[in-house]
């Protein structure tokens, strides 16, 4: 039987899977940010919009080498590796350090986000999307129709390793000495899985909208160490 790293499965993605620009997530990043890295920067398509929009210096951090290869042509560094080791990244040198649909990939994205600390400036922050495993159509999969299957994309894409919600996500971020700023909602069902819309509006009614957070597909959350 052949066992494959989570390096292998990487590799092994689709050339599509690295490429996605995330303009939602441009907002949150903080429009003082002048130095940036970008954890997971794939072929460097968020990281090139935030650099136009932002005239800023960016890096980033990925693991799947094609993806390195188009990243590098567009960002002021790329760095193959594993944000857990020692990437030989400077202390102190970033305003803001992006994880955008990454943390759920990771074996230990606690001692990232605690190791994240070191590379902010002071007044610097993390800004993060979260895949949310309460999704609506996720829940009504495993509720209804009593099924859990992985799949090449999505909550519950088999490369995912570990899985938040609205709650654990600011119960995760304040245990790791993190305040947050802002966390919100982002990519609703209707949007990304109409199918499931009219279903959710009536289940969120008859539940007071105490299932509000299923609406969304991740959260898109900013946070600031809380010694700085």
């Amino acid at each position: 039987m052949t066992v494959h790293s989570l390096d292998d499965n990487y590799q092994q993605k689709s050339f599509s899977y690295f490429q996605n620009k995330r303009p939602e997530m441009l907002t949150y990043i903080p429009d003082t940010s002048n130095t940036i890295l970008d954890v997971g920067c794939g072929c460097g398509d968020f990281g090139e919009l935030v650099k136009v929009a932002l005239s800023s210096e960016v890096w980033g951090v990925e693991i799947n080498t094609h993806a390195i290869e188009i990243a590098s042509q567009k960002l002021d560094r790329v760095i193959c590796g594993d944000f857990t080791n020692d990437l030989g990244l400077p202390e102190r040198k970033f305003d803001c350090i992006i994880f955008n649909d990454v943390l759920e990939h990771m074996i230990d994205p606690f001692t990232s986000l605690s190791n994240a600390k070191k590379f902010l400036k002071h007044g610097g922050v993390i800004v993060a999307s979260i895949p949310n495993v309460r999704y609506f159509p996720n829940i009504w999969e495993l509720v209804v129709k009593k099924d859990w299957q992985y799949s090449e994309w999505g909550i519950l894409d088999r490369t995912h390793l570990r899985f938040f919600t609205y709650r654990s996500i600011l119960s995760t971020l304040d245990s790791l000495g993190y305040s947050v700023q802002c966390i919100e909602g982002i990519n609703p069902v209707e949007q990304v899985h109409p199918v499931y819309s009219r279903k959710f509006r009536i289940f969120n009614l008859l539940s007071f909208k105490q299932i509000e957070d299923m609406r969304y597909l991740q959260f898109a959350v900013v946070a600031r160490p809380k010694d700085f």
